[in-house]
């Protein structure tokens, strides 16, 4: 039996592979991540998503149409890998996925995504939370 992580540590985790899906599968990664868990509901927080390319169309002439191109080609691309997204924040956290959900702001490149999960995980719990 393996032993129950602290919240931090599967923060982390999922922070991490994020990360990697990022940089993989949509090109580079984000220059900060930080993930939380509250209760049954994981809040993925990514800075600096947007590649130099999408800030030169968000920034454009006609600066609407090219973020909403962003945004539908971003959304596209997570629902694609979204199979991986929720394999591993179920190996993670022993909790399957019930829910996604996403927005990015082509304004600051910050992006976030909420996984709704089946259940609360289960975590250490450490002195002061």
């Amino acid at each position: 039996m393996k032993p129950i992580k602290t919240q931090g540590q599967l923060e982390a985790e999922i922070s991490d592979a994020i990360v990697r899906f990022e940089k993989e599968y949509m090109g580079r990664g984000p220059h900060e991540t930080r993930t939380y868990i509250v209760d049954d509901l994981v809040v993925v927080r990514l800075k600096g998503v947007l590649t130099r390319a999408e800030c030169q169309l968000a920034e454009s002439n006609d600066a609407y149409n090219g973020r909403e191109l962003i945004k539908r080609m971003r959304h596209a691309l997570l629902e694609k890998g979204r199979p991986f997204l929720d394999a591993v924040v179920r190996d993670v956290l022993g909790v399957a996925v019930r829910s996604l959900h996403t927005d990015l702001s082509t304004m600051t490149g910050e992006r976030v995504i909420i996984f709704s999960l089946e259940a609360r995980p289960d975590m250490q719990r450490v002195e002061g939370d």
